[in-house]
């Protein structure tokens, strides 16, 4: 059983988390770290992104990343001026930071911290940002052999929607995960919007750059592999680079270590 040894936080009665799920996870995915993070005296939002979780959209009616994202959105634009959050960001999860860091900047954003997520600073703009992040479950074959998909009325091959098939779920994403974590997540995984994450793409600005960011590496990770992390912290260097030895999915496999690193990153950088 892991030990928690986390130094004390700095003003964190002010410090507000803001957790970001990847594809087809929800707010659940966070309940380990919510717990850690709110008896520590932090506060803490875990957002279900459109189509996710228990949000009622389906994921074949999202018809832009824009429009999948703006839960987040929504929240930070209605955050009272002056206060900002610490956004943290898993998987696919790291385009909805990317894309609200250009949006609000410092004025709402204190850091963003990516954990085993997508860090591209105005997402999928060419072929090597799409190369970059291409599926690993592509190595076990292909693409609607490896997710189950949905594609559009009008034909053409087009999907619209996609789940990673529950075969391939802990192999995946939870290899070192508690079979009781995984086993819940394979109940509450949703389709996801194939083209709005596929094709996500946002403009680029000077207040977006302002803000500190963090990234979280996985080294055991067989959904976002470690070459691939690194390709992304070389082509976007963040001011810190943490690591942990788990799967993709650190908050089921290593919560402690989790949530020792976040509230290493707030203290360091968002007080």
């Amino acid at each position: 059983m892991e030990e928690r040894s986390t130094p004390e936080p700095a003003a964190k009665i002010a410090t507000q988390f803001v957790l970001i799920h990847g594809v087809s996870h929800g707010a659940w995915c966070w309940y380990k770290l919510r717990c850690m993070i709110e008896n520590s005296g932090y506060k803490v939002t875990c957002l279900d992104l459109k189509s996710a979780g228990i949000n009622t959209a389906s994921a074949a009616s999202i018809v832009s990343f824009d429009d999948y994202n703006s839960p987040l959105i929504q929240f930070l634009d209605a955050l009272p001026d002056g206060e900002q959050v610490i956004l943290v960001g898993h998987s696919a999860g790291g385009l909805s930071l990317s894309h609200a860091i250009h949006l609000f900047g410092k004025k709402k954003i204190k850091l963003a911290v990516y954990v085993a997520a997508t860090m591209l600073r105005s997402g999928f703009q060419s072929h090597d940002d799409s190369k970059i992040r291409a599926p690993a479950s592509s190595e076990l074959g292909e693409f609607n052999e490896v997710y189950d998909v949905e594609y559009g009325s009008e034909g053409g091959g087009v999907p619209i929607t996609c789940l990673l098939k529950q075969k391939f779920q802990r192999q995946i994403l939870y290899n070192m995960s508690p079979l009781e974590d995984s086993t819940l997540a394979t109940m509450l995984l949703r389709p996801v919007p194939f083209l709005p994450l596929s094709g996500a793409r946002f403009s680029e600005t000077m207040d977006g750059d302002e803000v500190p960011r963090v990234y979280v590496k996985t080294t055991k990770d067989n959904a976002l592999k470690l070459e691939q992390q690194e390709a992304m912290i070389e082509k976007w260097p963040p001011l810190d680079v943490y690591t942990l030895e788990t799967d993709h999915s650190p908050f089921f496999s290593s919560p402690v270590a989790l949530y020792d690193l976040l509230v290493k990153a707030a203290i360091s950088y968002a007080t």
